[in-house]
């Protein structure tokens, strides 16, 4: 395992001072553009290990992408290796559809504390709740970035993370069944955490349920999500949806289309830099 390795796989050959904001923010930008968040390995019948050693071979070798398990994990080695003061934080992410945060942990972030000041860095939510830089831990305020306006509030020790939600504008709407957001109103919650420091070992367990668990999410939907330098790419299932931020004012930009399971395998190749194993059963 080879930090130049890892800065070859997401295309970063800038000088990196030690531990600095700027250097943090460029290494997270190139990390979330090249790293696709996705969980087709367990929709093409592979086993998805929680060790460093494999995340590494998977993402840096292999060229895939991971869920937040992976690509936080792999992340928060590349900043240890750097020297930054980082940790591991569990969150309980928001299921709109039950209008409630899950009872269980079910999500990892990262704290990175830099000249007494606390970011939050999180690679690995994916779609259109993925923030762009790292965040400063302060309650309340709004910090703008390019995919929108994110905030943290903070109750008696627990953190809340939201978005305010831009409007989006289709140009031809069609029946695909592409993750809406139910919720009435402009803010999106995301997770709630708390600042307890975590070893990754803490979710092996959850790991290893999210990849049988036929209730969640992952195991519904077969998901690939990726950053760009405009918006970003998701493809859920058969359905492809190309988002450009801010297309117009406080209004992205969806194109959305339905692909044969052949245009399937292209897209990934083509558009994520994806090259499967083994068989997708999208």
């Amino acid at each position: 395992m080879n930090i130049q390795e890892y800065f070859g796989r997401i295309s970063y050959n800038k000088p990196h001072k030690d531990g600095d904001l700027e250097t943090l923010t460029a290494i997270f930008q190139h990390h979330i553009q090249t790293i696709p968040f996705e969980n087709l390995s367990m929709h093409c019948g592979e086993a998805i290990e929680l060790d460093l050693q494999s995340t590494y071979s998977k993402i840096v070798r292999k060229k895939r992408g991971g869920w937040c398990l992976e690509i936080n994990h792999l992340l928060f080695w590349a900043l240890q290796e750097l020297g930054y003061d980082v940790c591991i934080l569990g969150a309980h992410s928001y299921d709109p559809a039950e209008k409630g945060y899950t009872a269980e942990i079910n999500h990892i972030l990262l704290k990175v504390v830099i000249k007494g000041d606390s970011y939050i860095v999180d690679a690995g939510f994916g779609g259109a709740y993925q923030m762009w830089q790292p965040l400063m831990l302060i309650s309340g305020k709004d910090q703008p970035q390019v995919p929108g306006i994110f905030r943290f509030t903070e109750d008696n020790g627990t953190w809340y993370f939201e978005k305010v939600k831009r409007k989006h504008y289709i140009p031809e709407p069609d029946d695909t069944d592409f993750p809406a957001t139910p919720e009435l109103g402009n803010i999106r919650k995301i997770y709630r955490f708390s600042l307890e420091p975590r070893q990754i070992d803490d979710f092996q367990e959850l790991n290893a349920y999210l990849q049988v668990s036929p209730d969640n999410i992952l195991r519904k939907k077969s998901i690939c999500t990726l950053q760009t330098t405009t918006g970003l790419l998701a493809l859920v299932g058969w359905t492809l949806t190309e988002v450009k931020y801010n297309y117009m004012e406080d209004m992205d930009l969806m194109n959305i289309t339905t692909l044969t399971d052949e245009e399937v395998e292209k897209t990934l190749r083509d558009k994520f830099n994806i090259v499967l194993e083994n068989k997708l059963l999208p």
